[in-house]
């Protein structure tokens, strides 16, 4: 019934309304990017496309029901997994933090998520963010607390060097770690000219991370 539904099971999460519904003229419009029934300067279009997106990157889909006059509800469709979980195994001679609140910028879920585990497994407070519009607005709110922030240098919507300029201009103080996964980006830094404390080549050991990230916390401004 669904073309990007896989076999197994799914979590759901459902959110409804009893407010004006959507017009069948419409409904098939509502995700596309910057489509918007506002007036002018009132809406992006960005808030659905950016909310479905957000699902498939982890491998989930959405459905909808609307009637106009009636509300709307939407069913977010998210992979379940049955394994248990099991918790990585600290290594007592790896560098340890000390609750430092780390920002983690890349546009793959995997590797946030693992990231941020193991940053949590050696005492480090982490946020997270999916590109660079969500790196400065998670900065924003966050920038006083905020001590590094972990930068995927190719992600969509907004690539690494905007965001680190933006960034840097919020904050001239931030301290910032380049990752990318083509070594050619650990020149890209220079050719910009964007001030980074370190590049780390992904896939990056967890002794690299904690290293480099010891490294960095430690260096005198």
């Amino acid at each position: 019934m669904n073309l990007e539904a896989n076999v197994g099971s799914y979590l759901i999460i459902s959110v409804e309304d009893t407010g004006d519904g959507i017009s069948p003229d419409i409904i098939d419009q509502i995700f596309d990017p910057f489509f918007t029934t506002k007036e002018l300067g009132q809406g992006t279009g960005l808030g659905l496309s950016t909310a479905i997106s957000i699902v498939k990157s982890h491998g989930g889909f959405l459905k909808i029901y609307s009637e106009v006059d009636r509300g709307s509800r939407f069913q977010i469709y998210l992979p379940a997994s049955e394994a248990a979980e099991t918790l990585p195994t600290v290594e007592e001679n790896l560098p340890q933090g000390q609750g430092e609140l780390i920002l983690v910028v890349d546009d793959e879920a995997p590797i946030r998520e693992v990231t941020k585990r193991w940053l949590e497994t050696y005492h480090y407070e982490v946020l997270t963010a999916y590109d660079g519009i969500d790196a400065i607005a998670t900065f924003a709110e966050h920038q006083q607390d905020i001590a590094v922030v972990l930068m995927d240098m190719m992600m969509p919507q907004m690539n690494g060097p905007t965001a680190i300029k933006t960034l840097q201009k919020m904050n001239p103080q931030v301290k910032i770690i380049a990752t990318s996964g083509l070594p050619s980006d650990s020149n890209l830094a220079t050719t910009l000219s964007i001030d980074v404390e370190s590049f780390l080549l992904k896939p990056y050991a967890t002794e690299s991370l904690l290293n480099t990230l010891h490294k960095v916390l430690r260096t005198p401004e």
